[in-house]
């Protein structure tokens, strides 16, 4: 894979590019936009973009970092450990890590994805 690298952004205005509905919503019809900013084929980073509603979430063959710079969510963890999420909120989810997201006001984050398997 050819690496592709972007010059830096204003996070909270960059325009994003659509990705679609979130796939197996569960509640209301989450939206998802992103903007790649670097990709190696092993680690990648930008800024993704969701409206509200829910859907399940899982880390298969990647961990992922984020830091949340807009909206408002709750995700909770396989085990029902929930976490609020807000502008400032910094969190990882390891390789393997399953849940739910319950996006409340729509959110933006900037992400830093690790493949930890080939996929």
């Amino acid at each position: 894979m050819q690496e592709q690298t972007r010059a830096e952004v204003d996070v909270l205005s960059v325009e994003l590019q659509p990705i679609g509905p979130k796939p197996g919503a569960t509640d209301g019809e989450p939206f998802e936009s992103a903007l790649s900013l670097y990709d190696d084929g092993t680690v990648s980073a930008g800024v993704w973009e969701c409206t509200p509603g829910a859907f399940p979430s899982e880390k298969s063959g990647i961990s992922e970092f984020m830091h949340f710079v807009a909206g408002e969510a709750t995700i909770t963890d396989e085990d029902g450990t929930e976490h609020e999420i807000g502008a400032g909120v910094a969190m990882m989810f390891p390789d393997g890590w399953r849940g739910t997201w319950q996006v409340r006001q729509t959110v933006r984050k900037t992400y830093t994805i690790v493949r930890t398997a080939q996929t």
